[in-house]
């Protein structure tokens, strides 16, 4: 019979599930190991986009924001409170965003023809283009840290991680 603490891949997991069982017996630190993984896996992951990021001199929250403009199509035109609700932000948060990226020449803001006091954000010809060249370097930098799981792995992850979120 598998014991519990085999079922954990690597040498330092199992010691470490094997320590706690037994210094503490009477607790199953099997939500720690599962935890502490996705934790390192997450960090793993986040210092990759982050190092894609660099080379356009742009934060995660940029990107998002230009990203989120991009895939609702080219030349969608959002209001600031559309697009913060899209991007499950506040809007005082997308302001300072939309800031930055403005300053940077990437969006603008319009006025809505609709409604003079309202703004519709888009994405500039140089935002556009940022847009489409780190959409592929942004997914070929995940798909190069996924490489060790099959499609099927990837697969069943993204459905065990949406189930416990």
């Amino acid at each position: 019979m598998e014991n519990q603490e085999d079922k954990f891949q690597g040498a330092e997991m199992r010691s470490i599930m094997a320590q706690w069982k037994r210094e503490r017996p009477d607790i199953d630190p099997t939500p720690m190991a599962i935890c502490g993984q996705v934790w390192r896996a997450a960090d793993r992951l986040r210092a990759g986009v982050m190092d894609n990021l660099k080379q356009y001199d742009l934060d995660f929250p940029g990107m998002d924001v230009l990203l989120t403009l991009r895939r609702n199509g080219k030349g969608a035109a959002l209001s600031p409170s559309v697009l913060a609700k899209d991007m499950m932000l506040s809007t005082s948060a997308m302001t300072n965003r939309l800031d930055r990226l403005e300053k940077r020449g990437l969006v603008q803001r319009q006025s809505d023809p609709g409604d003079r006091r309202a703004l519709k954000i888009t994405l500039t010809a140089e935002g556009q283009t940022l847009a489409d060249e780190l959409v592929v370097t942004h997914t070929a930098r995940e798909a190069s840290m996924l490489a060790a799981l099959s499609e099927e792995e990837q697969a069943l992850l993204c459905r065990l991680l949406a189930k416990a979120g």
